[in-house]
C-alpha cells in the first residue's frame, strides 16, 4: 500500500484534477448559475457513513460531477452577477498550488522566513501602488498583513482599539465603548463588535439617505457622537466604507476622519469591494484622508482568501493580539528585527498567502438606476412610472413597487440563466447586478439584460396582491 504522498500517483492524479477543473470552466455556461437543488439533497445521495476503504480518483471525480456540481452556485460563471465578483486567474490557481504544496505554517519569522518577508514586501508594493501614506508601510513604521477576510481584519483592529482605550479608562468601563458605522456598512462590523465585547446597545448604524447617495454624513456622525458623550459613553471605533455596501456607497473619508480625531476614535476604512480600483489614478481620490485601510481580492484575480490590511500603528495590534509561549521563543523574535504575523491576527497558524497574489439600464425607460453607479455594481429597479396604478390598484403603492421588483428578481434567478441579488435602501427594493467575474464578457452582460427585460414583460402584467 502506498503512503499518503505517493509522488507517482500525485503526478498522475494532479494532471487529472487540472483537466477536471479546466473542463468545468470550459462547460460552465451549461450549468444553471443558481443551484436548483433543495435543502438536504446531498444526504440522500451519499452513504450514511464514511467509506472504509479508499476509492480511486476516477470514482471520486465522477461523484463530484454527479453530486457536488449540481449543488454549486457557480460563482465563476460569466452569468453570475450576484453579491460581488470572486475573480480567479491562472496565476491565482498556480499560486494556490504552491501555497498548498509547500504547506508551511508561518506563524512567526523563524517558521518560514520567506513567507514572512515576501508578505511584508508584497504589502509594501501594494501600498505603494495605492499611493498610501508612507506611515502605512513597513518602510515608514506602519505595515500590512494578509488576513483571511475583512471580518477578521475588523475584529483584529477593533480589539486593538478596545484595549488601547481601556488602558486609559479602565477595563471595568468596557460597557461604555461605542462603535459607529452607517446603516449601509457591511454586517461584519456588527459581528466584530459582538466578538470584542461591545454592548449591543452601543452599536450605532447611522441612517443614510438617497440625497447623500447613502454615504455617511459627517454632520450626523458628529451629532450622534456628541449625544453619546453627553450620555457618559466613550466613542471608540468608526468604520467608513469605500464601495463595500449594498449600493457601493462612498463615505467622505476626510471629514469623517476629522470628526473621529476630534473625539479620539480609531478609524477603519473598509474597502473590501472597490479598494483595489483605487490603484488607478482617477479613483485614488476616493481614499484621500485614509486612516487605516483594508481591501480584498475581489478585483485582483486572486482567489480566497486574500484580504489586505494596512495599519499606521502595528504595535497596537501586537499589544492586543500577541502571545509568546516558551516553545515559540527564538533569537529572531527576541531581536525585534523581524515581523511575527501571528501577533497581527486572530489565529496562531497562517497560510503562505502572499505567493498568490459598464451598463444598459438607462436605455429602457421602464427601469431606473436608483443609486449613482460607481465601478461595476449597478443598483436598479422597475421604475414606479412603469407600473400602472390602474393595473395595480392598491392602498400602498410603494409597497406594490417593491413587490413587483421582488417578483422580477425571483423570476430572473428562477430561470437559472443568470443570478443577481437585492438590497433595500431607504425603503426601496433594488436589484444588484455586480459585474466583474473573470469570464464575464460584454455578450454575457447583454444576455443578462435581455433576461431582465423578458421577465419584466411578464411580471408587469399580473396585478399586485395587497
Amino acid at each position: 500500500m502506498s503512503g499518503p504522498l505517493d509522488l507517482v500517483e500525485f503526478r498522475r492524479q494532479g494532471h487529472m484534477m487540472v483537466d477536471f477543473i479546466a473542463d468545468y470552466y470550459q462547460k460552465i455556461e451549461k450549468h444553471p448559475v443558481l443551484s436548483q437543488v433543495q435543502p438536504g439533497y446531498l444526504k440522500e445521495r451519499l452513504p450514511e457513513s464514511a467509506p472504509y476503504n479508499p476509492e480511486p480518483i476516477e470514482t471520486i471525480l465522477q461523484d463530484v460531477q454527479d453530486h457536488i456540481v449540481p449543488g454549486l452556485t457557480h460563482w465563476q460563471s460569466p452569468n453570475h452577477f450576484a453579491y460581488f465578483p470572486a475573480t480567479i486567474s491562472t496565476a491565482g490557481f498556480l499560486g494556490e498550488m504552491l501555497t498548498t504544496g509547500f504547506n508551511v505554517v508561518g506563524f512567526n519569522w523563524i517558521a518560514s522566513p520567506a513567507a514572512t518577508e515576501l508578505e511584508t514586501i508584497v504589502m509594501d508594493w501594494l501600498g505603494d501602488m495605492l499611493k498610501l501614506p508612507t506611515s502605512f508601510l513597513f518602510s515608514g513604521n506602519g505595515g500590512g498583513v494578509l488576513q483571511g477576510t475583512a471580518c477578521e481584519a475588523i475584529v483584529c483592529t477593533m480589539a486593538a482599539a478596545r484595549d488601547q482605550m481601556l488602558s486609559q479608562i479602565g477595563r471595568e468601563n468596557i460597557g461604555k465603548l461605542v462603535v459607529y458605522g452607517s446603516d449601509q456598512t457591511h454586517s461584519t462590523l456588527q459581528k466584530a463588535s459582538q466578538i470584542v465585547g461591545i454592548h449591543p446597545k452601543n452599536f450605532r448604524a447611522i441612517e443614510t439617505t438617497k440625497s447623500t447617495s447613502f454615504a455617511l454624513s459627517p454632520e450626523v456622525l458628529k451629532s450622534t457622537v456628541c449625544s453619546d458623550i453627553e450620555a457618559g459613553l466613550v466613542p471608540l471605533f468608526l468604520c467608513a466604507t469605500i464601495g463595500t455596501t449594498a449600493v457601493t456607497a462612498f463615505d467622505p473619508l476626510g471629514p469623517l476622519c476629522d470628526v473621529a480625531k476630534e473625539h479620539g476614535m480609531w478609524v477603519h476604512v473598509d474597502a473590501a469591494y472597490a479598494g483595489s480600483a483605487c490603484i488607478c489614478p482617477e479613483f485614488r481620490p476616493f481614499i484621500d484622508g485614509v486612516e487605516e485601510f483594508t481591501f480584498q481580492h475581489k478585483w485582483l484575480f486572486a482567489n480566497l482568501d486574500c484580504c489586505c490590511l494596512w495599519v499606521k500603528n502595528p504595535s497596537a495590534l501586537v499589544s492586543s493580539l500577541s502571545t509568546n509561549p516558551e516553545y515559540l521563543r527564538n533569537k529572531a523574535t527576541d531581536s525585534k528585527q523581524v515581523v511575527d504575523y501571528k501577533d497581527w491576527q486572530i489565529a496562531l497558524s497562517r497560510r503562505f498567502r502572499a505567493i498568490k497574489l459598464w451598463l444598459l439600464v438607462e436605455m429602457d425607460k421602464r427601469f431606473e438606476v436608483v443609486v449613482p453607479r460607481k465601478f461595476s455594481l449597478v443598483c436598479f429597479r422597475v421604475s414606479p412610472s412603469a407600473i400602472s396604478k390602474a393595473n395595480y390598484p392598491t392602498t400602498n403603492y410603494e409597497k406594490c413597487v417593491n413587490e413587483v421588483n421582488c417578483k422580477l428578481l425571483e423570476a430572473i434567478n428562477g430561470s437559472g440563466r443568470v443570478f443577481m441579488t437585492h438590497a433595500v435602501v431607504g425603503g426601496i427594493y433594488v436589484l444588484r447586478c455586480a459585474i466583474g467575474t473573470t469570464l464575464t464578457e460584454e455578450k454575457h452582460v447583454s444576455m443578462a439584460w435581455k433576461v431582465v427585460q423578458e421577465h419584466a414583460d411578464a411580471v408587469l402584467h399580473p396585478p399586485c396582491i395587497n
